[in-house]
């Protein structure tokens, strides 16, 4: 049955791939489209936020670095290399999607190298310092790029093949919501839950406190910039305005409004803040003010967030993970 899984997944990707365009306006695609971007941005911040209990505020920073590699990548050698292979006689939906694939990983690998750079000196900092630390991590790279003309600088980057579509996207969600789930249930999961709950006390056990959240914020840094290439590919255009401080903040709300720590909390979160700005277009110039009242309700309503530390799972799978531990 594990083995089915996946494929099984699979085919209800492309087949809901090749529907969904046919039954939804492309407005309300678009929206479903962004729906799993934020996810993936949201899951993944949660591996740091919430399963180690670091405070992050330069996802951004990363899921600008992966959209921008990924999509240069495109640019200057995936585009020629999808050409030769379909003039060789390659399918254009293979030679198209082998393509974005390695400019997924090429993005998330570079995100995930930058994260590794800036989580090494300063994960040893906590709390506020390490907060500041990713935030001018972010905004460094945000400003880099506004001044590198070799990537469209403030003008922004235009002429990115649309290839990412429903299937990529959701295949992206599926794979770090399984990766943030397996590690949750891992030995190494309940190291970085140590970490969140008692560093001082983790420590003296002889957990590697540091190896632990570079680990988180590595793995973290790689999907935010999965994120940005994905992003990157399907809007066709990227700017800097997009990577600016208040995404990295639109990301944490997310975090914290599913609960620290909830991979689920992190999936309904994601969605809901991702539609309810739309949902709250007809307010016209009210819009903004009326989404943040909405969210110090729901602060001060449920300060730990919609799950807490919870999962929504199905009965039968929590049987099966009990089966598992047993």
């Amino acid at each position: 049955m594990k083995l089915l899984a996946p494929f099984v997944v699979l085919l209800a990707l492309v087949g809901l791939n090749v529907a969904l365009p046919q039954v939804l306006n492309p407005y309300y695609f678009q929206i479903l489209i962004l729906i799993g971007i934020n996810i993936i941005l949201a899951v993944s911040l949660n591996l740091i936020n919430g399963f180690t209990g670091q405070f992050s505020i330069g996802h951004a920073g990363f899921m600008a670095l992966g959209a921008y590699s990924s999509a240069m990548f495109t640019l200057k050698a995936g585009q020629p290399l999808v050409a030769q292979l379909m003039a060789a006689g390659a399918p254009a939906w293979l030679a198209q999607g082998g393509a974005l694939l390695v400019a997924l990983l090429l993005g998330g690998v570079m995100a995930a190298i930058a994260g590794y750079l800036v989580g090494l000196p300063s994960l040893r900092l906590r709390g506020d310092y390490l907060a500041i630390v990713t935030l001018g991590f972010g905004e460094i790279i945000r400003v880099l790029i506004l001044n590198i003309d070799a990537v469209g600088g403030a003008r922004g980057l235009p002429g990115i093949p649309r290839w990412a579509d429903f299937f990529w996207v959701f295949l992206g969600v599926a794979c770090v919501i399984a990766l943030a789930a397996n590690l949750a249930h891992s030995t190494h999961g309940r190291a970085l839950f140590a970490i969140r709950d008692d560093e001082i006390a983790a420590e003296s056990l002889g957990v590697d406190t540091t190896r632990y959240k570079v680990l988180a914020f590595v793995i973290g840094s790689f999907f935010a910039g999965v994120a940005g290439g994905l992003f990157a590919h399907y809007l066709s255009y990227l700017n800097p305005s997009t990577f600016q401080f208040t995404k990295s903040i639109e990301v944490i709300a997310m975090v914290v409004l599913g609960g620290m720590g909830s991979i689920t909390g992190s999936v309904l979160a994601a969605i809901v803040l991702t539609l309810l700005p739309e949902v709250l277009r007809t307010a016209g110039a009210l819009r903004m003010v009326i989404y943040a009242l909405l969210l110090i309700v729901l602060m001060i309503t449920r300060p730990q967030g919609l799950l807490g530390t919870r999962e929504l799972v199905l009965p039968w799978f929590k049987r099966k993970r009990a089966e598992a531990a047993s």
